[in-house]
């Protein structure tokens, strides 16, 4: 991420005050934005960091939620298949193209799509696994706040 920062703002600078603009720069910065993207996907399955609307999924019981969680892990599983499979279908198609700017196999930016699908399915599979061998506690509510009594 850091690279990608210091590339653009050195891109961004060299256009606009330089009148500098290099096509494979852009270029590969548009590859190393969805490289660092699709990595992610695997990452934040594994660390709970993905988008998550939890208000009735808080409500429920531990092993209610236990099974809400697999099922919707289920669901991201599909879609995350179904992703890999048409990444493949379109590196076979697209792939076989050259880029203009770096002038290489689209290939090798394409690649990263099937590639973290199946990274995302294994992390998706792990985390399944997980939620089923878990005990209850830890679909415990985490972040609720004890409140003492106070003396009176």
């Amino acid at each position: 991420m850091a690279l990608l920062a210091a590339l653009v703002i050195f891109a961004v600078i060299a256009r606009y005050f330089f009148s500098l603009s290099w096509k494979s720069l852009s270029e590969f910065n548009t590859t190393l934005f969805a490289f660092t993207t699709f990595w992610g996907m695997g990452i934040n399955v594994i660390k709970d960091e993905h988008v998550i609307i939890d208000i009735l999924y808080d409500r429920v019981k531990p092993a209610i939620k236990r099974w809400l969680a697999v099922v919707n892990y289920g669901i991201v599983l599909i879609v995350t298949v179904v992703f890999t499979y048409q990444g493949f279908l379109y590196l076979g198609v697209a792939g076989k193209q050259i880029s203009q700017g770096m002038e290489i196999p689209m290939y090798y930016m394409y690649g990263i799509m099937p590639v973290s699908g199946i990274i995302c399915i294994i992390c998706i599979i792990i985390k399944i696994i997980t939620f089923i061998t878990a005990d209850l506690s830890y679909f415990a509510p985490k972040n609720q706040v004890l409140v003492k009594d106070e003396p009176n």
